[in-house]
C-alpha cells in the first residue's frame, strides 16, 4: 500500500459514520501487531515518541528529525495509516510548514498542530495558550507546507480546559477557516461540552480523552466524533513486560522458566519470517 493510499483510508475513516478507536503504536513492532489485529488506524502520540525515542516523560524534549525519523521506521513496517502528534509543530509557524513536509515525506497519513504553549515557559505552573491569530497562523503554515493534499491535517485545541468552552468553540472555528480537515479536542469532559462544539462547527471530530458519559459510541457518533483516542497503554505494558523479564533475570530466573514471553509463532508473524525467507530464496539462493 503506498502512502497517498494510508491517507486516503484515514480520510475514509473521517467520513465515515462510526466512532473509531486508533491503535497506540510508537515503533516498527507495536505498528505490525495493531495492523495484524485489524486497528484501521495508528497513533504515534507525543508521550508515547518520547518513552520510544528518549526514554523521557512528554516534555517536547525529542527533536523533529528525531520524531520523523521514528515515523519513517514504522510506515515502512507496514500498512497501517499512522497519525502523529507534531505537538506545537516545534516552534513558530515556519517551524510548523517544515514539520508538515517532514512528517509527510516520512510516511504520516495524518498529523496534529495544537495551540499549547509550548514548551512550558518558566515560572508558569499550568498550561497555557498561545493567541488565536498565532493558531491560525500556525495552521495557515501547516497547509501551506502540505505537498500531498490526501496528507490530513488536525486543528487540536486544549482551550475547553485551559480557558474556556466559548474560547474552544471560538478557536476550533478559526482552524476550520484556515482549511484544516479535522479537529481534535482535548479536556472536554461533559455530553453538553462535545454537543456545543458539534453545533458550531462542522468538520469530523476526535477527541483525546473519552470517559465517564462521554464513553457512549452512539453518542459520539452522533456528534461527528470519528476518532475516539483510548490513551498509550501499549508502550506502558512494554515498559512493565521489559521490567519484569529484566527483574526475574537478575534474580536468577533462567530464560527458559520466565513467564509471559511469546510464542514462536507470534515472534515470526511479527517479524514477517515468512516473507523475508522467500525474499532469501529468490535473490541469495537461499533455502525458503
Amino acid at each position: 500500500m503506498i502512502v497517498q493510499e494510508r491517507r486516503e483510508a484515514f480520510r475514509a475513516v473521517l467520513a465515515g459514520r462510526a466512532v473509531v478507536r486508533p491503535g497506540s503504536v510508537y515503533d516498527a513492532l507495536s505498528a505490525r501487531i495493531a495492523e495484524d489485529l485489524g486497528f484501521e488506524i495508528g497513533i504515534l502520540g507525543g508521550s508515547a515518541a518520547s518513552l520510544a525515542i528518549l526514554g523521557d516523560p512528554d516534555l517536547v524534549l525529542i527533536t523533529l528529525s528525531e520524531l520523523a525519523e521514528q515515523v519513517r521506521r514504522i510506515t515502512r513496517a507496514g500498512r497501517l495509516p499512522v497519525m502523529v502528534d507534531a505537538d506545537h509543530g516545534y516552534g513558530n509557524a515556519l517551524n510548523v510548514r517544515r514539520t508538515v513536509q517532514e512528517l509527510e515525506a516520512a510516511g504520516a497519513a495524518a498529523l496534529t498542530i495544537e495551540d499549547t504553549l509550548l514548551p512550558q515557559h518558566y515560572g508558569e505552573a499550568k498550561p497555557q495558550l498561545i493567541s488565536l491569530d498565532e493558531g491560525v497562523g500556525k495552521i495557515e503554515a501547516a497547509i501551506d507546507g502540505r505537498n500531498d493534499r490526501s496528507l490530513v491535517i488536525f486543528g487540536r485545541t486544549g482551550a475547553a480546559s485551559i480557558t474556556s468552552l466559548d474560547d474552544a468553540i471560538v478557536r476550533a472555528r478559526a482552524y476550520e477557516g484556515a482549511g484544516v480537515d479535522a479537529l481534535f479536542f482535548t479536556g472536554l469532559r461533559r455530553r453538553d461540552e462535545l454537543a456545543a462544539i458539534a453545533a458550531a462547527t462542522r468538520l469530523p471530530i476526535m477527541l483525546g480523552t473519552v470517559d465517564g458519559d462521554l464513553d457512549d459510541d452512539a453518542f459520539l457518533a452522533a456528534h461527528r466524533v470519528r476518532i475516539a483516542n483510548q490513551g498509550h497503554a501499549p508502550i506502558a505494558a512494554a515498559i512493565a513486560a521489559v521490567h519484569a523479564t529484566l527483574k526475574a533475570l537478575r534474580e536468577g530466573r533462567k530464560p527458559k522458566d520466565l513467564a509471559g514471553l511469546p510464542a514462536a509463532e507470534l515472534t515470526r508473524q511479527v517479524t514477517r519470517e515468512a516473507e523475508m525467507k522467500a525474499r532469501v530464496a529468490r535473490w541469495l539462493g537461499g533455502r525458503p
